[in-house]
């Protein structure tokens, strides 16, 4: 079943000027996850098949001085004449700058790449091949810097996403060594206030000691919003319900109801990575010429990430890794 509710919602309120909580900060927006599918659905027939994408730089602007003409000068330009084309190929332009149109002033500068209709893989900021990681059936690896995902079998890129983790403080998401424990496709977050249910879907929790899950949210554009958790777009978050697998206990089942049991072998391993964003998250390095893409260094050896929580450790030492 879709799930949309909550960020539907959250866009009516943005859009009635009533703030949502968490609320974004001044300019930012939510992403329309609905009009993301198609975009983050495209897939090559492999890995190899995929070309290389450059970036250039484009600056908002229109001789009248409207913003509504300039924007409709951009989709004309993005769509090689078409304003139709070039509204669809703008979704992929807000996604990599993080960034709506509706909230882009007029001056400021936009990152184009230059070529669309890719395989999202195409763009990413992740390597498409991971060594370090090619023993591994399945790597889920979250890097706070970039706000964004990977997911990895045996080396190869499968996947890759937009994220927002945990305000910086006292709700960031912790770094470190996890795996996937359970599951749940409908959960309301238990910090929601008296008065409010924060409705998450596709739930996957990765620290059960501090209730830190993956799942679909509302998603702000400008980088960490959450009180530790890991939003997804609706798509990614199903995509990695349905991919990842949950740990085995003596409980049984892959519900909430598993942590009853003793655990006898962890899920999918989750590497949190990064520093918190200083600021807005800036995906692209600014050079004088053109923008080149972060990219993103992974470890050589994944079990070289520390453990990031006492189960982690303790799994450590039946596994014989400390």
């Amino acid at each position: 079943m879709r799930s949309f509710r909550l960020y539907l919602v959250a866009w009516m309120v943005v859009g009635a000027g009533v703030l949502w909580a968490p609320a974004p900060a001044h300019a930012q927006g939510f992403y329309d996850q609905y009009k993301l599918e198609e975009l983050l659905s495209t897939r090559a027939p492999s890995l190899n098949a995929l070309p290389d994408v450059f970036y250039e730089y484009y600056v908002l602007d229109h001789p009248s001085g409207n913003s509504v003409l300039a924007r409709n000068q951009f989709y004309r330009t993005l769509g090689d004449g078409s304003v139709e084309l070039g509204t669809e190929r703008a979704h992929l332009v807000e996604l990599l700058n993080r960034k709506l149109l509706g909230n882009t002033a007029l001056g400021d500068t936009l990152v184009v790449p230059t070529r669309f209709g890719l395989d999202f893989r195409a763009y990413s900021p992740f390597p498409r091949y991971y060594p370090g990681a090619r023993s591994l059936n399945k790597l889920f690896i979250i890097h706070k810097r970039v706000q964004a995902f990977a997911a990895y079998e045996y080396g190869r890129l499968v996947r890759w996403g937009i994220v927002n983790t945990g305000k910086a403080g006292s709700t960031e998401t912790p770094n470190g060594r996890f795996n996937f424990n359970w599951k749940e496709e409908y959960r309301v977050s238990s910090l929601s206030p008296p008065d409010e249910e924060w409705e998450m879907y596709w739930v996957f929790n990765f620290h059960n000691a501090r209730g830190i899950h993956v799942h679909q949210y509302a998603m702000p554009t400008g980088g960490p919003a959450s009180h530790g958790c890991v939003r997804l777009v609706d798509i990614d978050a199903k995509w990695i319900y349905d991919w990842a697998e949950p740990w085995n206990t003596t409980a049984g089942g892959v519900g909430y109801g598993s942590i009853n049991g003793r655990l006898l072998d962890p899920g999918t391993m989750v590497l949190v990575l990064g520093d918190e964003p200083k600021g807005l998250p800036r995906p692209f390095i600014y050079k004088k010429r053109y923008p080149i893409l972060d990219r993103v260094s992974l470890p050589n050896d994944p079990y070289s990430v520390p453990p990031g929580s006492e189960q982690q450790r303790m799994w450590d030492r039946i596994a014989g890794r400390e």
